[in-house]
């Protein structure tokens, strides 16, 4: 596929990946942040926070592959929008059962939505460029998926705690591509 896009809709484009970008490494962070130091000790919150993380994944999702396009155009971030919502149910129906069952839902999302970031990121590196960072959270992303499945058959009782440094590091490559695009941008001017 070649870039044919104008460089008005590229520039639009980095514009809004960067607040974008900004925007998911912020929200995360505050949800790591909550989840280390309330939610651990707080079941309630910890099942809030559990299940509003998919449920955020699916929103942002939704309004990135609407600004570029529409869903249509961004088919993999359509896939990721709706695994994460089938995700968010998912995790609420988890929580009556254990945590085990919790970290096990978490494991199949964070692989699936891992190789649909993944792919989004491969898709726009050509008409956007700075996309090593997603395509290398997508990659990790499925990883960890596996290793939380593997966990969720493990002896140990896994909690939010399990859950949020997986959270982080998706908040450290958000913020990673986002400064890699002000850069990138600086260079060119």
């Amino acid at each position: 596929m070649t870039d044919t896009l104008p460089a008005e809709i590229k520039t639009q484009s980095r514009s809004w990946l960067k607040t974008y970008y900004f925007t998911r490494a912020g929200v995360s962070l505050v949800w790591v942040a909550i989840a280390f130091t309330f939610a651990k000790d707080l079941p309630t919150l910890a099942g809030v926070l559990l299940v509003a993380y998919p449920a955020w994944d699916a929103l942002a999702n939704v309004v990135d592959a609407q600004r570029n396009g529409g869903l249509r155009r961004n088919p993999t971030q359509t896939l990721n929008a709706v695994v994460s919502t089938v995700t968010t149910a998912a995790v609420a129906v988890a929580l009556s059962q254990s945590m085990f069952a919790v970290l096990g839902v978490f494991g199949v999302w964070a692989s699936l939505s891992g190789l649909f970031q993944l792919a989004t990121a491969i898709r726009r590196w050509r008409s956007v460029g700075a996309q090593w960072a997603m395509a290398l959270s997508g990659a990790q992303s499925a990883v960890v998926g596996v290793t939380f499945v593997a966990k969720a058959y493990g002896a140990a009782t896994p909690s939010i705690t399990d859950i949020a440094p997986y959270a982080a590091l998706g908040a450290f490559y958000f913020l990673v591509s986002a400064l890699w695009l002000v850069v990138a941008d600086r260079r060119r001017r």
